[in-house]
């Protein structure tokens, strides 16, 4: 075996392994951590199952705090603060979460309930509109369009 042999022998699983080495030591900004492993995304959807808006609302601000980028955090961040009735902070967790997921399909569908809660038709519909492009037939957009068939303007 030659010396050039003896060398590549060596040098090429050594460059292998640490480089595989290193793949697997960077952390990977492009695969998010799943909701299921956040404790206080579990905690917050414990607390939306229980109908404890304030505990909800509690878990899934930590959650954001934390993940600025979570839409779906945002998205329940804004369903809990809906039934708490506090609108304004509702519509300011779905925009994040539309902004962060223009399509998200949660966030359409609970801005649009939003909407109709604040006597917003319109802006409900839109949020119809935008559910059926993306999604004509799915649970969401069913649901969003059933309430806007039933809404009722609140008395003036």
């Amino acid at each position: 075996m030659s010396l050039y042999s003896i060398r590549n022998f060596f040098l090429v699983p050594v460059l292998s392994l640490a480089i595989a080495g290193a793949a697997l030591a960077a952390p990977s900004e492009a695969a998010p951590v799943q909701n299921a492993q956040i404790d206080n995304f579990v905690a917050g959807r414990k607390a939306i199952d229980a109908k404890n808006w304030e505990l909800a609302v509690a878990s899934f601000d930590k959650v954001v705090a934390q993940d600025p980028k979570n839409a779906d955090a945002y998205n329940y961040l804004g369903y809990s603060n809906r039934w708490l009735g506090r609108y304004d902070a509702a519509f300011s967790a779905y925009g994040k979460a539309l902004a962060l997921d223009p399509t998200h399909k949660g966030a359409l569908n609970y801005s649009g309930i939003a909407y109709l809660k604040t006597d917003q038709k319109a802006k409900a519909e839109a949020q119809l509109a935008k559910l059926q492009s993306s999604c004509a037939n799915c649970d969401e957009t069913k649901q969003l369009a059933k309430a806007i068939a039933d809404y009722k303007p609140a008395a003036q």
